[in-house]
């Protein structure tokens, strides 16, 4: 053990050396899921964006295995990571189960779906493609169930080919909102086009490439058009009134946040998840969420 650590700082740095500790020392599975593995069992979700590997059996959050059926929503009929999607009964979740229903909608606006309809909503690694998400995550909400759960997976810029890319602000975020900024929005290309990691983006043949596909996000949505951390993923979550359960970490990108829609009459109280010492952020794996300290008493 002795020689390979030696040989792993030798060949990768320290920081190669704590990415591989992490990576094995952190759980595999949400730890709050014993909790809320009922919830899900025999219930109906919706997921924004899917199918999603981490929603699977061998996944951080299983949900697929215990649902009784997942239906999705996607931008549109053709996709860079699914292919052809057809509209109707076509959504494979769990092999084991039939199909659920595929709706091809924006997820700013799933105006073909009821309020209050589903049990719960998942979402994996969507909400950075979303020019508006406040504006996605109000639309969630509105078609969950009273005391349904959300649960939210954002990607760690630390993790991402967004490293170099400053975090985001709420208060960006909470301009979009009023500004009912859509879809076509290309106020973050020049930066992405400076400070994209074109190394860490596997889909990416050279800059010109890159560039090009950036300019026709509005066929193909991918660029992330905000850069999150553990705390502004909080933060926006909060912003949305929603009961937070947990709030969990797992290398090398993934956020995981899972709240409640509480009834009208009860107010959320997030306090232990936000703010400069939420413990969710001190057991960061991720370099940048330790960054910041406490002040001095």
């Amino acid at each position: 053990m002795i020689k390979e650590s030696r040989a792993k700082i030798k060949s990768d740095g320290i920081g190669g050396l704590l990415k591989s500790v992490y990576r094995h020392a952190l759980p595999k599975r949400l730890q709050y899921y014993p909790h809320c593995k009922s919830f899900f069992e025999s219930r109906t979700g919706l997921e924004i964006g899917g199918p999603s590997g981490i929603f699977r059996k061998r996944g951080h959050v299983p949900v697929y295995p215990l649902a009784t059926r997942v239906d999705n929503c996607i931008f549109g009929s053709h996709t860079v990571w699914q292919g052809v999607v057809s509209e109707g009964d076509t959504f494979t979740f769990d092999k084991k189960k039939p199909p659920g229903r595929q709706y091809l909608v924006e997820a700013t606006n799933l105006r073909c779906i009821e309020n209050s309809s589903y049990d719960f909503v998942l979402s994996s690694h969507c909400i950075e493609h979303v020019a508006n998400p406040l504006q996605g995550l109000a639309e969630w909400i509105r078609v969950l169930k009273e005391n349904g759960l959300l649960v939210l997976v954002i990607p760690h810029k630390d993790g991402t080919f967004d490293h170099r890319r400053p975090v985001t602000s709420l208060e960006h975020l909470i301009l979009d909102l009023d500004s009912h900024t859509g879809e076509g929005d290309m106020t973050h290309l020049e930066e992405i086009l400076r400070l994209h990691d074109l190394s860490r983006d596997p889909g990416v043949n050279d800059v010109q490439f890159f560039e090009e596909r950036s300019r026709r996000n509005r066929e193909n949505r991918c660029l992330h058009h905000h850069v999150f951390d553990t705390r502004l993923a909080v933060e926006a979550v909060n912003y949305t009134r929603l009961q937070i359960l947990a709030v969990e970490l797992f290398c090398p990108y993934h956020i995981v946040i899972i709240a409640k829609k509480s009834g009208k009459d009860q107010a959320a109280d997030n306090e232990r998840f936000l703010g400069i010492n939420a413990a969710s952020c001190w057991v960061s794996p991720f370099p940048s969420d330790r960054r910041i300290v406490a002040p001095q008493v």
